[in-house]
């Protein structure tokens, strides 16, 4: 694993450590995904939310790959700053590629987080993670279909891009390319609650993240 020194969120210099070495042997891999309903796939008929596109569609080679999903309805940036502490190392164990994605947004909108607290918890998952040497991946929040919702969206999705690029994680803003779009418009018309898509929409989800950085960050393919 390589690094160069850097500050976290609270001021603490450290080396992050988001790249591994590949040296030709069998790679040992575990993924956790941590946020809220969208990575828990809710509104799916087929159960499998982006997130099981995604890896269905990630070709493995010779690589040892498990996942966990623990995306939570209504999990808040806090709550993720805080559960993926206690549920990632059980999950990850001794193994030798331990990866972070993280996507929330909503929840904070629901629950008031004004936007600078959100770019903190943000900021101190990915220092942590850093800092123990897994690796992050951030998937931005998707629009709903409140346009006066939607805005706010845009803006948490600017912050989190801003914390993202400031160290350089890998971040894909899903909020402009679906908003408006006319599939994905289609799909939460006539979902149950108009914030979940059905398969049509998580397949958009899907295909935002395997096309923007998803492979070269995983280093397979």
């Amino acid at each position: 694993m390589s690094g160069h020194p850097t500050t976290d969120a609270a001021g603490n210099d450290f080396t992050p450590s988001a790249s591994f070495a590949v040296d030709g042997g069998q790679r040992d891999i575990v993924v956790v995904f941590v946020g809220d309903s969208f990575v828990a796939g809710i509104g799916d008929p087929k159960a499998q939310g982006w997130v099981g596109r995604v890896l269905g569609r990630t070709p493995l080679g010779d690589a040892s790959l498990a996942f966990y999903n623990l995306g939570v309805r209504g999990a808040t940036s806090a709550d993720v700053a805080e559960r993926w502490k206690s549920e990632g190392p059980s999950r990850w164990g001794d193994a030798a590629e331990r990866r972070l994605v993280v996507q929330v947004g909503h929840a904070d909108l629901q629950a008031g987080t004004s936007l600078a607290r959100h770019r903190l918890n943000l900021a101190n998952i990915l220092d942590e993670a850093s800092s123990r040497g897994i690796a992050t991946f951030v998937v931005g929040p998707p629009p709903g279909a409140d346009p006066a919702t939607d805005e706010q969206v845009r803006q948490l999705s600017e912050a989190q891009r801003d914390v993202c690029d400031r160290r350089g994680v890998p971040f894909i803003d899903t909020c402009t390319p679906l908003a408006g779009h006319e599939q994905w418009s289609s799909d939460l018309a006539t979902s149950r609650d108009g914030t979940h898509p059905g398969q049509a929409g998580y397949g958009l989800l899907a295909w935002l993240v395997l096309h923007h950085g998803w492979s070269e960050w995983m280093r397979l393919g």
